[in-house]
């Protein structure tokens, strides 16, 4: 399975001054920032939904923790 950090994707990561952002995969400038993860979280999740991207959570030491399928996904279930 490959990873995607492409532009179809929505990204929670640590920020190095504190605090978590949403970033839209590839892109260096954060869409929102957040004080705490849940609210990076909550946000990023309807961004991902609204433009049917996948959505990666990752830890403070930037590993992804979780992932979530908004539209495009790579391996739909089957049935």
């Amino acid at each position: 399975m490959t990873k995607r950090k492409g532009p179809d994707s929505h990204h929670v990561v640590p920020n190095p001054k504190g605090g978590w952002d949403v970033k839209r995969g590839g892109s260096s400038r954060a869409t929102s920032h957040h004080d705490t993860k849940q609210a990076a979280i909550d946000s990023g999740r309807q961004v991902s939904r609204n433009q049917g991207t996948e959505f990666r959570i990752h830890n403070k030491d930037g590993r992804i923790a979780q992932s979530d399928s908004h539209g495009n996904d790579p391996h739909p279930p089957k049935g």
